[in-house]
């Protein structure tokens, strides 16, 4: 099996030492690299294009949530595991919305982190298991405090959506955005995913209806 190449992040330097030692024990992952700020993390992920980043939600300077929107958007391949001492419902909601796959307690056991570690880089949502389902139901229902479908995309993701309403293929957005195939396809895929749409005609018609493009 492929193994799981992680980068940590955060600001405490035992943390990220304990963290490195248990998971190290496992074959199926490999810590790729460290980083104990915002910048350092967004390097080392552009450097190393991880699987996983680990993240720490609370850090001085760059947070974790400007962090992960940053990822969501350049490395939309990587997926975010949040780790976190909040458990408020409005921490979770506002790391997914930003673009994180997962959303771990601190206090989460190492089996746990292995289980969240394996379900994040599958492409699956993982939250812990402290955490009430209705978070989950709030983020993936139509409006989720307040917030529209639409304001719920990344700023990138509304480009791409933008652009296949507009009629233009893959290849071609990639070369406009200075972006990968592969990247691209992976945007459209999350589109779909977080607006709950099968396909191309109804990201079209989604595009239409919130005012992204306009019919001639």
């Amino acid at each position: 099996m492929k193994a799981i190449r992680v980068v940590l992040v955060d600001d405490h330097t035992l943390v990220r030492s304990a963290l490195r030692a248990v998971l190290e024990q496992r074959p199926h992952i490999r810590v790729v690299a460290e980083a104990s700020t915002g910048p350092e993390a967004l390097t080392a992920a552009r450097i190393h294009r991880p699987d996983v980043v680990l993240l720490d939600l609370s850090m001085p300077g760059m947070g974790g949530l400007e962090v992960t929107q940053h990822l969501a958007e350049e490395l939309p391949d990587t997926k975010v595991l949040v780790l976190s001492m909040h458990a408020n419902d409005e921490y979770v909601l506002q790391a997914l919305r930003a673009g994180a796959s997962g959303y771990l307690l601190k206090h989460s056991s190492y089996a746990e982190l292995d289980l969240a570690l394996r379900n994040v880089a599958a492409g699956e949502i993982y939250l812990s298991t402290a955490i009430p389902k209705s978070v989950m139901e709030d983020y993936l229902g139509p409006i989720g405090k307040g917030q529209s479908q639409l304001e719920r995309l990344s700023p990138r993701q509304r480009q791409v959506l933008r652009m296949i309403a507009e009629g233009r293929g893959t290849k071609a957005i990639a070369k406009e955005l200075d972006l990968s195939v592969k990247t691209v396809e992976t945007h459209r895929a999350h589109l779909m995913r977080r607006l709950h749409i099968s396909d191309v005609p109804g990201l079209v018609r989604f595009a239409i209806r919130t005012g992204q493009v306009q019919l001639d």
